[in-house]
């Protein structure tokens, strides 16, 4: 029986080791951010090693369709000694506490969030969030911004054993073991003539042979003809 217990006991530190991802301290609700100056944010570092390559991107919409407006940077979650990270606020639209960080990393399955703030021309500038509570009921504001005069790259649903919920995305940090089909932004792109150039190059060049090779045996046939 006490050998069982300690085995449990084992297991669930074990676990709990295992399991640190960053923990973003701030931003969150009520932490106001002007346009053009400073956005900033710290958290708590991966105590496992995971995360070396941390991807923030700045988000809005409510808890269960995110929208990606930007990613702001690309840091290491691990070093202990660089918990901050600061960069030029865009300019958005509206000026509302709805916007939040996103934090995950190629490595993991998790991802960790901050909780909503508020970007703005003035401290003064404030528009309450259009909605008060998410789709499932939870009493927290949201609703959806974008960046002025650039387009907001593709809205991120994302598919979740533990959905950011009421105890998420309405406090100061979040965190989720975000499956595989999270989706990411992609860009399309027009193909490029780089192939189609080069394949006309190609065929002009074998026009050209046929060309050379007909005109060397129309002169070796005269020659042949003279002899004769």
């Amino acid at each position: 029986m006490f050998a069982a217990l300690a085995l449990t006991i084992l297991a669930s530190s074990a676990a709990i080791f295992v399991h640190a991802d960053p923990d973003p301290n701030n931003p969150g609700p009520g932490d106001v951010f002007i346009e053009g100056q400073a956005c900033t944010m710290s958290w708590s570092p991966d105590t496992t090693g995971v995360w070396k390559t941390m991807i923030i991107q700045l988000k809005t919409g409510d808890n269960f369709d995110m929208v990606n407006l930007t990613t702001v940077g690309t840091v290491d979650g691990t070093d202990a000694t660089k918990t901050t990270f600061s960069y030029t606020c865009p300019q958005v639209t509206p000026h509302s506490p709805i916007y939040f960080y996103q934090f995950s990393s190629p490595a993991s399955n998790n991802s960790v969030w901050t909780g909503r703030f508020t970007i703005t021309d003035t401290a003064t500038d404030i528009v309450p969030a259009a909605e008060s509570t998410q789709p499932d009921g939870s009493a927290i504001p949201w609703g959806t911004g974008k960046l002025v005069n650039t387009t907001s790259t593709t809205t991120g649903g994302i598919t979740s054993s533990m959905p950011a919920t009421a105890s998420g995305l309405g406090t100061s940090s979040a965190t989720s073991s975000a499956s595989a089909s999270t989706t990411t932004d992609t860009l399309t792109s027009t193909p490029s003539s780089g192939s189609q150039a080069t394949g006309g190059g190609l065929s002009l060049a074998a026009q050209s042979i046929g060309w050379k090779t007909a005109l060397t045996l129309g002169v070796s046939a005269l020659g042949f003809a003279l002899l004769l």
